[in-house]
């Protein structure tokens, strides 16, 4: 396969383990335009893959020369989405580290497992249950519409405006300065989301996209539970 795409700013990317995390982030990235080489060491995984893929290959990831035989020292990026099989998640990081592959995104199932990883070879590790458990859970509370927390203890949320800022601009109700968070934009039933401005006007079914440090997001969205 072309591993060099660049004129149309799709990199092709290498994506290793597919079960339902790989084939998923697999699907994603052919859906967006970029070549994908799938690498499963079950034959009968692959065999089923090879109608949802253009590119499925059945080899033994924790084996570089296997790698560099394929060409995966061509890729610049790749993801490794194998999860339970801890030994072979982390050969197979380091194998793609030592051919060369610029950007490695691996799947990790606990902490212990993820610093391994980044000790060698891994530039972004993700957390895909412990995410979403985490995620889920703010949801149910009622208090958000969708949140994204990221490694380093900062937060994204869409929540419905606090009963305090209802028929006030940001700069009146001065939500940063009371919370510690920072209203990024505001969307309005109906109507196209509008970034947020000291001058905008918040109404009571308004929703807002805020960010911030984890803990002050979640209580500022806690202030949200009004009927």
């Amino acid at each position: 396969m072309a591993r060099n795409n660049k004129s149309s700013g799709h990199e092709p990317v290498a994506v290793i383990g597919l079960g339902r995390f790989g084939s998923s982030v697999a699907e994603s990235l052919q859906r967006m335009g970029h070549e994908v080489l799938g690498i499963d060491e079950d034959a009968a995984l692959v065999q089923r893959m090879a109608d949802e893929f253009t590119h499925v290959v059945q080899a033994d990831s924790t084996d570089e020369a296997a790698l560099k035989q394929l060409g995966v020292d061509g890729f610049s990026r790749a993801v490794v989405g194998i999860g339970t099989a801890v030994e072979a998640s982390v050969l197979t990081v380091l194998a793609l580290a030592e051919l060369g592959v610029q950007e490695i995104w691996a799947k990790a199932n606990t902490k212990k497992h993820g610093q391994i990883l980044h000790r060698v070879g891994a530039d972004h590790v993700v957390y895909p249950e412990t995410a979403m458990g985490e995620r889920v859970a703010h949801l149910v509370t009622g208090t958000m519409s969708d949140f994204i927390e990221f490694d380093d203890g900062f937060a994204i949320s869409r929540t419905r405006a606090p009963a305090e800022a209802v028929d006030k601009s940001l700069g009146e109700s001065r939500l940063r300065g009371k919370y510690g968070v920072t209203v990024v934009g505001v969307k309005r039933p109906g109507e196209d989301f509008t970034y947020a401005l000291p001058e905008t006007q918040i109404h009571r079914h308004d929703e807002l996209i805020v960010s911030g440090p984890t803990g002050e997001v979640e209580k500022f969205c806690a202030l949200t539970q009004h009927p």
